[in-house]
């Protein structure tokens, strides 16, 4: 549940970013390696939070929205920047550049701290949503930092 701000905001927004962010650019040329580990990493971290109950009475879990919500706010920000100031020096930089890959660390390490079970009834671990994440951010941000690179 937690991911729909997410799929929502990059559903309705992703046409309006740079056109090097555009499929026919971001994904031309990419080493298969690195297009499916990126690409089933993320189904498999969306798959694991929809199955994740929202329950928020521990302050644990509390902190843990704290952290989504941060998370959030840099990576919408992080996507405005680069919609109205694609030119700056913020949005060429690499950092800005790639802020939309690095900034789901914090919403998706929410998520994790977020949970503790499932609908279904096997065992939930945090750091096992956590390392799922980072694999797709590993996968991610390398192919962000491809695309800088070849265009930069």
């Amino acid at each position: 549940m937690l991911t729909i701000p997410v799929m929502l905001w990059n559903i309705v927004l992703a046409g309006k970013l740079p056109q090097v962010f555009q499929p026919e650019i971001f994904w031309k040329d990419i080493p298969p390696f690195l297009m499916y580990g990126e690409s089933i990493s993320r189904i498999a971290v969306f798959a694991v939070a929809y199955f994740i109950p929202l329950n928020f009475p521990a302050s644990f879990k509390r902190k843990g929205f704290y952290v989504y919500l941060l998370g959030l706010l840099l990576y919408f920000v992080s996507w405005i920047l680069l919609i109205y100031l694609p030119d700056s020096n913020w949005s060429t930089s690499l950092l800005g550049f790639m802020a939309p890959a690095y900034t789901p660390l914090l919403w998706l390490v929410g998520i994790g701290l977020i949970g503790e079970s499932f609908y279904f009834n096997l065992p939930y671990k945090r750091w096992i949503f956590i390392l799922l994440s980072i694999v797709f951010l590993a996968f991610h941000n390398l192919h962000a930092i491809t695309i800088y690179w070849r265009v930069y």
